[in-house]
């Protein structure tokens, strides 16, 4: 009986994953036959979860809306997923939600059945109790932004760069991003016709929020990328661009989004930007890559290219001779 329960809880935590899963899919997750998926769709919905679902070429289930849904369930896996980012002081790049962290947290421990709670108390984390981050948001500018990006409305708003400068900003928003301890929201600027992306610690939103819009197609790789992208390029002294002569799957695991950005060319090839501090030190950095490349810009990587392998040359040399 113990088995079935659980089993019947990952499958309603797959059915909430996504809008549809067809029966084959369900029964590979869940290590089962397709038969036994029907009686467990079944059973799910004796204990009222309307399950829908369709048959012939395509079909399949999905968890439908009702007004007698149950109340939330969450595997043991996913329970000590919130539990541990609650404790681990996972959110100090969001202001004004201590609190509330604790009553959570302390209300999960209530409802943990024991072996969860075994589990929990043996990750025991230690947290160096630094405040919040000097760019944290407060909680309910975020939830604002995040909500009028949801609801398609436009923003207006006051901005502060990062010299104190000061302006008035309308933008249709469209995703927010973190990245670290920093959040942004990549909005398409009305007043400058372009994307741009900004931190939310220095907005200042004015409501009413303004009419509806349709939404854009996103810069090529999506927000995340595009804020990767700024944040390079305001990080950097210098940037360069090369075409690697490598896989995009080959390469793209060694690349960190706070330095360098990767799209893939064709099936052998792949185009690396990177920014530093110097064109030598770039060309470093391409050294350890250990696959062919060319430059694409600037020309001038390429003299610093040929004085790093020259330099290389001569501590092997040296190596080679110690």
């Amino acid at each position: 009986m113990r088995e079935t329960s659980a089993r019947l809880l990952r499958l309603l935590s797959l059915l909430q994953m996504r809008r549809e899963w067809s029966g084959t899919e369900l029964a590979d997750r869940l290590r089962i036959t397709p038969r036994t998926v029907r009686r467990d769709v079944e059973k799910l919905r004796d204990l009222g979860y309307p399950v829908d679902s369709t048959v012939g070429v395509g079909g399949g289930y999905r968890l439908g809306t009702g007004a007698e849904m149950p109340p939330l369930l969450l595997d043991d896996d996913e329970v000590v997923a919130v539990a541990l980012a609650l404790r681990s002081g996972a959110t100090h790049s969001v202001s004004g939600i201590g609190d509330a962290e604790t009553r959570a947290l302390a209300k999960l421990r209530q409802v943990m059945p024991s072996r969860i709670r075994s589990r929990l108390e043996a990750l025991q984390v230690d947290v160096v109790d630094r405040g919040p981050a000097e760019s944290a948001v407060d909680a309910g500018l975020l939830t604002t932004v995040a909500a009028v990006c949801h609801a398609h409305e436009r923003l207006r708003f006051d901005y502060r760069t990062h010299d104190g400068a000061s302006s008035r900003r309308e933008v249709e928003p469209h995703r927010v991003v973190r990245s670290g301890v920093r959040w942004y929201l990549v909005a398409w600027d009305l007043q400058r016709d372009g994307w741009r992306s900004f931190r939310l610690d220095r907005m200042d939103p004015k409501t009413p929020t303004g009419p509806r819009f349709t939404p854009r197609e996103l810069p090529p790789g999506g927000a995340a990328e595009f804020v990767a992208r700024g944040i390079m390029r305001g990080t950097s002294s210098v940037t360069a661009r090369v075409l690697l002569h490598a896989p995009f799957d080959t390469v793209a695991p060694r690349v960190d989004g706070w330095w360098g950005t990767i799209e893939p060319v064709d099936d052998e090839h792949c185009a690396l930007g990177l920014g530093g501090s110097s064109l030598e030190s770039i060309a470093d950095w391409l050294a350890a890559f250990e696959v062919d490349f060319t430059v694409l810009d600037p020309p001038e990587l390429r003299d610093a290219c040929g004085l790093a392998a020259r330099r290389h040359t001569v501590i092997a040399e040296r190596y080679l001779r110690a």
